[in-house]
């Protein structure tokens, strides 16, 4: 059977929807997550990990100009949002990208898009469990307590949450979101008081001083802020989750739009606007990667107990990245095994109608990483980082490409463009990739972690090359009975 046939197949399908799904992998969910789950879920993939532990180290090597950093890759993480978005609304699917990837690309696309995606959340899974342990290890309670122990008790905790039904899953991010937003709002009006008093934080009054007698805003020159890009990256790393989860609602083209576009105004309010606040309290060379950036601010204006409560802020953060990982992965890995991509138990469902399967996948990679932490604890995190930047930066390049060629498409008369697009088509999508593709290169001027991670490559496409050959007489037969079921 021809591409063409499936996918004319797939279109032709989507005209009576009763019939068959236009994936065979969105059969089976429920419609239970509500506007506000949507929304609050793509504030959540805004705010992360990233932000409330990774900000830190940033600081500490590229100085204020970090904030231009969170502000450039957040203007192209708008853009790869805004195509995912569009073809949302062109067609719903809990396979979001790899589903698309499946129609525009063919087989061997969304193979790579699915598998490069489940690298990226095992290995961010591993950073999550990572950053609570770090956390955890605040209070001194813990301090005894092996990291790699918390690691693991936090992936247990998450997993049994996760497995419930997608209900709670919605329920818990929405009230994570709202945490982490009104934490950030807070922290920022006690950084705008603290600025407007001139109140000293660890002997030092905050303001533009700060920046001018520690270096200015390239205290190490213009190369580290360049070097950040691809970590930047992965703070927005969690954003497409929005495509995932929009296959799980029953209006996604009221709900949608709102959620992709309100994304840009909360880039420049909560990362580049908290950036610049830490910048103005604080020189760099103050903060660290093993301690989020906010409790040291806290900790050192000597309000009791601040820490803290930044401290606790910033571990459900961690554990909303953790939840949303095993979530989004599990819907992926469901639409490849019905395609013959995926083992055959990740397509498996429970009572819930949850994909029980690909989660425990996921949570076994992230076992992985529990060693991880046992065997090598202080770069636990940055290893992983890295890794998962290769998984994230071939996520957003597929989604951009689908993009492409979903234009090219319509321009043809095959398939129909919704109102809510990606401006500037198609020197958008191509500008994004080569962005994209730069800071994955760049991760070569770091010759401790990036260069091996870049190293990595050539063995991942082995990988990909060698599972290809292994499964694509099951994945030729399950298009050929899909085709079969659609034509019927």
């Amino acid at each position: 059977m021809s591409k063409d046939a499936v996918n004319t197949a797939a279109v032709a399908s989507r005209t009576d929807a009763t019939r068959a799904p236009a994936d065979a992998g969105d059969a089976g969910y429920s419609k239970d997550l509500k506007a506000r789950h949507i929304n609050m879920i793509a504030i959540g993939g805004a705010i992360g990990t990233g932000l409330f532990l990774g900000a830190g180290g940033r600081l500490h090597n590229a100085g204020p100009a970090l904030a231009l950093a969170y502000l450039v890759c957040g203007v192209f993480a708008f853009f790869v949002v805004r195509a995912l978005g569009e073809l949302v609304l062109y067609r719903p699917s809990s396979g979001s990208f790899v589903s698309y990837a499946r129609e525009f690309l063919g087989e061997k696309g969304a193979y790579v898009a699915g598998w490069m995606y489940f690298l990226n959340w095992s290995t961010t899974g591993i950073a999550d469990i990572t950053a609570i342990a770090l956390y955890t290890h605040y209070w001194s309670f813990f301090t005894s307590v092996p990291q790699w122990v918390l690691a693991l008790i936090a992936l247990a905790v998450v997993l049994a949450v996760n497995l419930i039904s997608v209900k709670i899953f919605g329920e818990m991010e929405f009230w994570f979101a709202i945490i982490k937003v009104a934490t950030l709002v807070a922290f920022m009006f006690v950084g705008i008081f603290l600025l407007a008093t001139r109140h000293e934080v660890d002997g030092r009054t905050p303001g533009l001083g700060v920046i001018t007698d520690h270096g200015g805003i390239f205290p190490h020159g213009l190369m580290p802020v360049v070097l950040v890009m691809q970590g930047v990256i992965f703070a927005y790393a969690a954003l497409e989750l929005v495509g995932v989860a929009a296959g799980e609602t029953a209006e996604p083209e009221k709900v949608v739009p709102r959620a992709v576009n309100s994304i840009m105004w909360r880039v420049g309010l909560f990362y580049v606007g908290s950036v610049v606040l830490l910048a103005l309290l604080l020189p760099g060379s103050v903060y660290s990667g093993d301690e989020s950036p906010f409790v040291t601010v806290l900790s050192k204006i000597g309000v009791q107990g601040a820490g803290d409560v930044m401290n606790l802020v910033v571990l459900t953060a961690a554990m909303s990245s953790l939840n949303s990982g095993l979530y989004s992965t599990g819907r992926i890995l469901r639409s490849m095994a019905m395609a013959g991509s995926a083992p055959k138990f990740t397509a498996r469902m429970n009572r819930s109608q949850v994909p029980y399967g690909g989660i425990l996948l996921t949570c076994a990679v992230c076992v992985i990483g529990v060693g991880l932490n046992y065997f090598v604890p202080s770069q636990a995190f940055e290893i992983v980082l890295n890794v998962a930047s290769l998984g994230i930066v071939s996520t957003w390049v597929i989604i951009m490409i689908c993009h492409l060629v979903f234009v090219r498409r319509a321009r043809a008369g095959h398939v129909t463009r919704p109102s809510f697009r990606l401006p500037g088509s198609p020197v958008t999508e191509i500008a994004t990739i080569v962005f994209l593709l730069v800071c994955l290169g760049l991760m070569w001027n770091d010759p401790e972690v990036g260069r091996k991670t870049l190293l990595l490559i050539p063995v991942i496409a082995a990988l990909l090359v060698g599972g290809w050959f292994a499964l694509r007489r099951r994945i030729e037969e399950a298009t050929n009975r899909e085709l079969t079921d659609l034509t019927k």
